[in-house]
């Protein structure tokens, strides 16, 4: 089979971090069963031989790889891994059209193109592949070990459930048929226009620096982010966003149905004053309660942490890689 696209891949170092001399960075591409080409980075451990235990990494959602996943995959390749940072369909450097959409499903199935990939390296050993996701691609990494038999280790950062988030609202705070249908029928609305004009609308990134006092702390610490210490050109929150109906079809598309049938070992990462640190909290009891798989389950939380201190530290390694190392290793194996 070839589905490849032909991608065009910067050359030039235009990641968001330093980079390490301790690893090989190489541009490599694969496909997912949609036939769209997603675009990574591949960090290889330097004067590495034989077969390595490999880890895929993605997000956040709305991010690209040269934020905050190619940061972990590259501190993770120092620390012996094989990693590949990707971007998702739709975004990025990564194929798809129309740009900037999300699914849960082709979503769901990029993580496990990442892993087919893995699967076929010559220096990969196919029993020892682990996933890792950020935010948004938290929940995608959960749903994705729900599915994936060929992973053996999760690891979630900081993460959100987008299936939760797009029918509940934050905190839970529009879970009711009458909010949805308020927000379905807007959405509707935008479809007609956007057949209309041939135009998708984008529905806006982060808020320009300096953020209003008077908006939420967590919209002050995404922009922070996004608009600030990790502006990147393609990354949709740093700019215009999604496209305003990209993400419709996870009000009524759930993830993580299957979450407490997961077999394989799973680390949840939060931190303890995240504005969205109720994700992990939950997805822990759900994937734990009545099931007979939650010896190899745990639930950390890191102390004084807002949501975008496990994107990049914080300035303050808030990221707990030695944790996540000693994790790897000990399911990996």
């Amino acid at each position: 089979m070839n589905y490849m696209e032909n991608l065009t891949l910067t050359k030039e170092w235009d990641k968001t971090f330093p980079k390490s001399d301790k690893v090989e960075h190489q541009k490599v591409t694969f496909h997912n069963r949609y036939g769209i080409t997603l675009a990574a980075d591949m960090y290889t451990p330097k004067n590495s031989d034989g077969k390595l235990a490999a880890i895929a990494v993605c997000g956040p959602f709305g991010a690209v790889k040269e934020q905050c996943s190619g940061l972990y995959a590259q501190t993770l390749a120092e620390r012996g891994f094989l990693t590949i940072a990707f971007d998702p369909s739709f975004t990025g450097e990564s194929g798809g059209q129309p740009r900037y959409m999300a699914s849960p499903d082709i979503n769901t199935e990029d993580f496990q193109a990442a892993v087919d990939f893995l699967s076929v390296q010559d220096n990969v050993d196919p029993d020892k592949i682990g996933i890792c996701g950020i935010c948004g691609w938290g929940g995608m990494a959960i749903n994705t070990a729900a599915l994936d038999t060929r992973i053996k280790a999760t690891v979630t950062a900081t993460m959100y459930d987008m299936s939760r988030v797009n029918a509940n609202g934050y905190f839970d705070e529009g879970d009711n048929e009458e909010s949805r249908f308020a927000a379905k029928e807007a959405l509707n609305a935008q479809r007609t226009k956007d057949y209309a004009s041939g135009e998708y609308v984008r529905g806006g990134g982060c808020l320009p620096l300096p953020v209003p006092e008077d908006v939420p702390f967590y919209v002050k610490d995404y922009s922070e982010y996004y608009k600030g210490r990790a502006y990147h050109s393609r990354s949709l929150n740093s700019n215009d966003g999604w496209n305003s109906i990209g993400c419709m079809s996870f009000i009524n598309q759930p993830i993580n149905t299957y979450s407490n049938e997961i077999r394989s070992a799973v680390l949840l990462i939060h931190g303890e004053k995240a504005h969205s640190c109720y994700f992990s909290r939950d997805a822990y009891e759900a994937m734990t309660k009545d099931s007979k798989y939650a010896d190899n389950k745990e639930l950390m939380i890191i102390p004084d942490a807002v949501h975008t201190d496990l994107y990049d530290g914080g300035g303050k390694d808030a990221i707990p890689f030695d944790k996540i190392e000693e994790f790897y290793r000990e399911y990996l194996k």
